[in-house]
Parts: C-alpha cells; sequence; structure tokens
C-alpha cells in the first residue's frame, strides 16, 4: 500500500485506436496494472492533440476522432515502478512513457464492507493544549486565516481541532466585538483549540507563527482522558496502551 513520502508518477500516452492482443492497448495496460496489485490508475481521453507523427485530432472531425490520444497516469513507489516498466516498455510499441519523482503528501481509502463494532478503549496521557485568538475578517492569501490554519494543522496530521465563534469579545487594541439583532459584526472573535503531544504541538505553533499578524498564541499543560473505539482482540493481538 502507498505511504506518505517520496514516490514515482508514471504517464503513459496512446492513441485510443491502438490495439493489444485482445482490445485496446489502454485497457490492456490498466488489466495489467490492477493484476500487479498498482494502488490505482487513471486513463482518461483528450479532445484534442498531436504526436510523433505531426497528424492532428480532434473530436471536431469525425474521421479523426478514432485516433485521439488517451493519457495514462498512476503513483507507486519507485521499486514497484522499477519492476513494471520492462512490462510496460515492451507493451507501448507507438506512445510515450514518462516516469516522474513525486512526492505523496496523503493516502486514504475506505474498507470495504462493515467491520465488526469495535470495543472501547481509555487513554489517559500527558498532552499539550495550544488555542490560537484571532478574528473572524483575518484573511491569509486570499482566503479565512482560520481556514487556512486548519487545513494546515490537517496537513500536519494534527489529531484535532476546534473553531469556537465567539459572540462578544475585546482584545489587544480595546476594540468591542459583538453580535445582535441592531449590530451585526464582521470580525467576530474566534479561538482555535488544538492538542496533541507535546512535538507536534510545537510544529504547529511554529506554523501558525508564520501565519498570523495580529493574533494570540497560548500553549498550556494538558491531561487526556480519551475514550476511543479499538480493533477486536483478534485484529490486534499485540495493541497496549500508551504510558501515561
Amino acid at each position: 500500500m502507498l505511504s506518505k513520502g517520496p514516490a514515482k508518477k508514471v504517464t503513459i500516452y496512446v492513441n485510443e485506436d491502438t490495439r493489444s492482443h485482445l482490445g485496446p492497448l489502454y485497457e490492456a495496460i490498466l488489466a495489467f496494472l490492477l493484476h500487479k496489485g498498482v494502488a490505482g490508475a487513471t486513463a482518461s481521453r483528450a479532445i484534442a492533440g498531436f504526436g510523433a507523427h505531426q497528424m492532428m485530432h480532434t473530436t471536431q472531425v469525425e474521421e479523426l476522432t478514432e485516433h485521439l490520444p488517451i493519457r495514462i497516469e498512476f503513483v507507486e513507489s519507485a521499486e514497484k515502478i522499477d519492476n513494471l516498466l520492462p512490462t510496460l516498455y515492451d507493451m507501448v510499441t507507438d506512445g510515450l512513457i514518462e516516469v516522474q519523482d513525486t512526492q505523496i503528501v496523503k493516502f486514504a481509502t475506505k474498507e470495504r464492507g462493515r467491520l465488526p463494532r469495535p470495543l472501547h478503549e481509555e487513554k489517559r496521557g500527558k498532552a499539550k493544549m495550544m488555542r490560537i485568538y484571532l478574528g473572524e475578517a483575518d484573511r491569509w492569501q486570499g482566503e479565512p486565516l482560520y481556514d487556512a490554519i486548519v487545513k494546515r494543522l490537517r496537513m500536519l496530521e494534527i489529531s484535532g481541532a476546534t473553531v469556537h465563534r465567539g459572540i462578544l469579545g475585546y482584545g489587544a487594541k480595546g476594540h468591542t466585538h459583538r453580535k445582535s439583532f441592531l449590530h451585526l459584526s464582521k470580525d467576530l472573535p474566534l479561538m482555535i483549540s488544538v492538542i496533541d503531544s507535546e512535538e507536534r504541538i510545537k510544529q504547529a505553533t511554529e506554523m501558525v507563527e508564520a501565519m498570523v499578524e495580529d493574533a494570540l498564541i497560548v500553549v498550556s499543560d494538558v491531561e487526556i482522558i480519551r475514550l476511543v473505539r479499538s480493533k477486536p482482540a483478534e485484529e490486534a493481538p499485540h495493541a497496549n496502551l500508551p504510558a501515561s
């Protein structure tokens, strides 16, 4: 299974009417990749294009549509790509194969079928809590600052974050912000609350500090007591609770 980190991206260009032994070449390539356990592959059909033969193919002219280019793209580990390339090289006798270095930021998939209802277990331990106080009108690169912060917290794989919207408050500037029927403030106070390990909170704090100009960041020690659903015993025979 793919995991976060360095990988390779392969792009294959063939014509739609290029044949393999049993049918279109692009279908044979996809079947081969599926058989070899590639995490996923996509074939897309272009609406226009030309290649080494210097002939334009387009959907606008009926007799030229059968030669439209097909693009097949997939991402896998470098080791697996090296094993696949010799066969792909033999299969693509008229086309183009491109290999690029890439970086997997996130790979997630949902398991099929309904799993047995997991048990509950209690986790306790030391952690850090970060609170970020800012205004609803604060922006960062064209989007709301609070939204941008939460997105980047997810990319750091922080366990969770909650945005609280105030109804009344004031900050260092002494301005009062309130929400009422007669006064709809566009800059109500917000607080983002995050709890995670000391190491991850340190990373998150450095990230937030680089994004904010007028805000307050508070970090404090906390004791966590968390009820989580654990895997059934037969699926996790060596599972142990972390040390408090």
